[in-house]
Order: C-alpha cells, then structure tokens, then sequence
C-alpha cells in the first residue's frame, strides 16, 4: 500500500516510480499543467525520495481545443519540474475528447532510508503540512461559484511542491508518512494506521483549512469523490459527538496535490514543525497522535 513502486538497484541505490492522470481541476491550462507536475511528484517525495526524471502522458482533443492550450499545460508542467530540479524526459500523447494529463517520474531513494506509509508507532504525534478544503473550493469553482482571488490561492496551494516537507520529515526522523490526494485525510490515514498496526487519534479543531475555501466548506460544496470516501470511512472511522458536520466534510474532502501527513516522535515534532514553518509550508500543523491498536481513525 506504499505510495509509489519501488525497485532495488543495488545495495545503496533504488528506484522509486510513480504515475498519476486526471482531468482538470481548475480551468486555467497553465496552472492544471503545474498541479498536475506537483501531483505527480508528491509520491516520490512522500517515501523520501529525490525525483529524477519524468515523461508527459497527455490525452487531448487538438482539433477542438487548438494547440495553444496544450503549450500551456506543458508549460505548467515544465515550470513545475524545473523548479523540482527533475528532468522533463519526454512524453506521449493520444487524441482524446477529453482532456487527460499527468506524469510518470521516476526517482532514486537509499533502500536503507524509504519512508513508508507503514511504521507509525503509539505515541508519535500526527502532522500535516498542507491545508484541507481543496476538494470543495474545486467543486464549486465547477459551478461557477467562486470568487477569483479564492481561485487563485487554491491553484498556488495545489501547485505548491512538498520537495521541501520532505526534507525536512527527512531531518526530523518520521516513523511513516504519505501524501493526502484523493482519498482524503481519513481514507489515506486509515491506510496508513492499518498497515501500521495502530489508531489515529486526530483532533478536529487543530486540522488546517485554507482559508479560502472554507466558506466552500461550510457551504457543503461536495464531489462524488468525497461522498465515495465518506461511504468507505463508514465502519471504518470513528467521528466523535462533538465533531461539526462542517469538520465531517472536511476529514472526507478530496485533497488534488495535497500535503504529506507523517507519523513523528514526539521529542522531534516541535523541531519539524519549525522546520517546515521555515521552508515555507506555513499551514504546517499538529493534528493528533498515534495510538495502539483500536479504531484505525478517531476524529474528536
């Protein structure tokens, strides 16, 4: 259940490699090529890995659309890689009536020092390095109903890479980690604390929400994708009385490009939680802690 595959080179070099299309999230085809980029890459960064190389998988319907939109999601694309320090390797392309995109990237990784999404232990404190609320602000935006600064600020936190969160989780020692995409906060902590053999206990007032979209957020603005994971946390996840329907639907939202969620020992949080501060992932926050085995997920 890792985030991404990966394949022992020899005895001091891996491979990881990850893939990851999806349709656009937002209508800007520049800024759909950069998030698209930032998706993609956060597999490698959420194992620990540095990423290396990616190729383009675009699906597209050039004679409805005309090239100039594809040039800009290509070059959202690059700007993301350039910045990531990872080499655009080429790519493939197919006519489609839809608009499809994503990257295949590869990266290198010491088999030694893989973070997994397994190894959390009891007593480690849970943190996020992104804020939620991605999945309702996207949702609404497709009704035609939100605001352009909002917009904007929801594209900048999705483009946003995790290249330095993953430094810093480096630094700091984490136990286990993952990144937060399209199964939300408790569909991907639940498979994380399952495969850990321990419970999440998160708690729902310190959970971050971009400010921006949380007038979405209380305005229930809600995708498939967010119901489907609601149906799954069912039986699965165990929301306290005093959790706000406003907080349920938060903990469920579909998350595209979103932070790393990683298991700390307790003595190293507050050092991480500086270190991310300072290289930018202002939003960085201590949401809950690790117990043993009981419920896999608890929000209180």
């Amino acid at each position: 259940m890792d985030d991404a595959g990966v394949v022992k080179v020899r005895d001091d070099l891996a491979l990881v490699q990850t893939i990851d299309i999806f349709p656009p999230v937002v209508d800007d085809p520049y800024w759909f090529g950069r998030i698209a980029a930032a998706n993609s890459l956060s597999d490698i960064w959420a194992m620990g890995g540095t990423a290396v190389s990616a190729v383009n998988f675009v699906g597209y319907p050039l004679a409805k659309l005309g090239g100039e939109v594809l040039r800009q999601i290509l070059q959202g694309s690059f700007d993301a890689l350039e910045e990531a320090d990872c080499a655009m390797a080429g790519g493939h392309s197919i006519q489609d009536e839809e608009v499809k995109f994503g990257l295949a990237v590869t990266g290198t990784v010491h088999p030694d020092r893989i973070v997994r999404n397994t190894g959390a232990r009891a007593g480690d404190r849970l943190v996020l390095t992104k804020p939620l609320g991605i999945g309702c602000l996207t949702t609404a935006l497709k009704a035609g109903d939100v605001a352009p600064p909002h917009i904007d600020a929801a594209q900048r936190m999705m483009a946003r890479l995790n290249r330095s969160a993953c430094a810093a989780m480096l630094r700091a020692g984490v136990h286990a980690a993952t990144d937060i995409t399209g199964f939300g906060l408790v569909g991907h902590a639940h498979e994380m604390a399952a495969s850990s053999g321990v419970s999440f206990r998160f708690r729902a007032s310190a959970i971050p929400v971009l400010e921006e979209a949380r007038a979405y957020v209380q305005a229930r603005y809600t995708c498939g994708g967010s119901k489907r994971n609601t149906s799954f946390a069912a039986g699965r996840v165990e929301i306290g009385p005093g959790v706000t329907e406003t907080q349920r639907l938060l903990v469920h939202d579909v998350q595209t490009s979103g932070g790393l969620l990683m298991a700390v020992p307790p003595d190293r949080c507050d050092e991480l939680l500086r270190d991310l501060r300072k290289g930018g992932d202002t939003h960085a926050a201590e949401i809950g802690e690790v117990l043993p085995q009981g419920p896999a997920v608890v929000v209180a």
